[in-house]
């Protein structure tokens, strides 16, 4: 199976040929810095999921999966139960997001990794795969999801929907049509039941919802391909068919934006979280860290803030008095505040009701003005801090937090220490010593030593 996959001759065919293309994604064939980036999102997903396992949603997920019961197959991330695959998609899928630390790829306008490889693995630990079919399964639902994205934007996200879910359930059923080695028309069948259970609203930003979407996303989009595997009709153009998914969720349909360039991998423009918040705060975040450090700025000195973002973050990162900790990521304010105030902003407990309450931190947010800029392009992640001093001085910084790291020595040492500050909080040093060297083997080693290496 070759991993060159050629042009398509008939564009309104989406759903034919973006399965075409996942099963023709083959890890030998995979260019080196694709595979790599796709271990390092592994890497970091590991690192998420572990520091996420304790959230109180993670334990009501859990609970309620033992109470159910099933067949007790598969591996929770810093866990000692065991669960059924479905229940164990979920809950990873979950608990992958349920800091919003987790990568983030713009062209999907989402978080395609906690959708679509806690499917991956859970299906994998079942048959025992190989690291390298892990890769290529990841690879596959990674970038149809990206593709989809492309396929209704911007419209989609516009409405109201978040694309972690509704794009990453048919991502998730890709890959695992992938790891399961589906034929042609069983894996377009296996998008097309996911199509039609995608769900997931932007208006749960900043509650438990949002991470359960991840979690709903990998679940799904895993019974999907199972249920196609077994020979459950669908329809097998669900993504431009009328009533389908573009004509129903979108008011855009760019099939030729989707389909264009078939050699080009979506994965290389990932891009991985610092900050334990939202990514549309990533920008304003620096700019604020660096007006702070190159002026010596106390809160006394700042009379006002102004902070500029495009216009869609005013329904994904605009919450203006954030109350709780789920609430401050997704808190331009709160955010901005606490970078000016010296907070670790890639520190869990920097997001608490505690430091939302904090008075030094009110009396800094209340300065701070959000400004939408309708110039900028709608879903853009740049940002613009502008600080004007008690003195008189106006001190102005911008950032696009957009723009994928070039330099991957340094990206790969920063995720690193990312990884060993997170999983270090939770397993031993020499867990996390092991987990870390499996890791760096990915591909040659198996689903079992991967899932058992993080299992507490």
């Amino acid at each position: 199976m070759s991993a060159v996959i050629k042009p398509q001759a008939q564009p309104a065919a989406v759903t034919a040929t973006l399965a075409e293309w996942a099963l023709a994604r083959d890890t030998a064939q995979l260019p080196a810095d694709v595979r790599e980036a796709a271990r390092r999102c592994v890497l970091d997903w590991m690192a998420v999921s572990l520091a996420g396992a304790d959230d109180p949603l993670i334990r009501i997920l859990i609970d309620t999966a033992l109470e159910e019961g099933g067949n007790p197959r598969c591996t929770l991330v810093a866990q000692s139960e065991h669960v059924s695959p479905l229940q164990a998609a979920l809950i990873n899928g979950t608990t992958s997001h349920a800091l919003d630390y987790d990568d983030v790829n713009l062209a999907m306008n989402g978080h395609p990794t906690a959708a679509v490889l806690p499917a991956i693995l859970a299906l994998a630990e079942t048959r025992d795969s190989s690291g390298a079919e892990i890769i290529a399964a990841f690879l596959a639902g990674y970038e149809t999801a990206a593709r989809i994205r492309l396929l209704v934007a911007p419209g989609h996200y516009a409405q109201g929907f978040h694309s972690t879910c509704t794009l990453g359930v048919i991502g998730a059923a890709a890959g695992c049509a992938r790891l399961l080695r589906l034929d042609l028309d069983a894996t377009a069948r296996a998008m097309g039941i996911a199509a039609t259970q995608a769900s997931g609203l932007k208006g749960q930003f900043g509650t438990q919802c949002k991470p359960f979407h991840a979690g709903v996303a990998a679940q799904n989009g895993l019974r999907a391909a199972l249920l196609a595997a077994r020979g459950m009709e669908s329809r097998t153009d669900i993504l431009e068919c009328r009533g389908g998914f573009a004509a129903t969720l979108s008011a855009d349909f760019h099939p030729e934006i989707a389909l264009a360039d078939p050699q080009r991998y979506f994965i290389r423009d990932n891009l991985f979280k610092y900050h334990a918040a939202c990514y549309g705060t990533h920008s304003s975040i620096e700019c604020a860290r660096q007006l702070r450090t190159e002026h010596a700025l106390t809160p006394s000195a700042i009379h006002r803030v102004i902070v500029r973002g495009a216009s869609g973050a005013d329904n994904m990162c605009n919450i203006q008095n954030a109350r709780t900790g789920l609430e401050a990521k997704f808190s331009l304010r709160f955010t901005t505040a606490a970078a000016l105030l010296g907070r670790d902003t890639a520190d869990l407990a920097t997001y608490s009701a505690a430091v939302c309450a904090d008075p030094a931190h009110v009396a800094l947010r209340d300065k701070i003005t959000v400004e939408l800029e309708r110039s900028w392009p709608q879903h853009s992640v740049q940002g613009e801090v502008i600080i004007e001093t008690t003195d008189g001085r106006r001190l102005q910084a911008s950032r696009d937090a957009g723009i994928p790291d070039t330099d991957l020595a340094a990206q790969g040492k920063r995720l690193d220490a990312k990884f060993d500050a997170l999983a270090g909080g939770v397993l031993s040093a020499a867990r996390v010593k092991t987990l870390k060297g499996v890791l760096d083997r990915l591909e040659s080693v198996t689903a079992k030593d991967l899932m058992g290496a993080c299992a507490r």
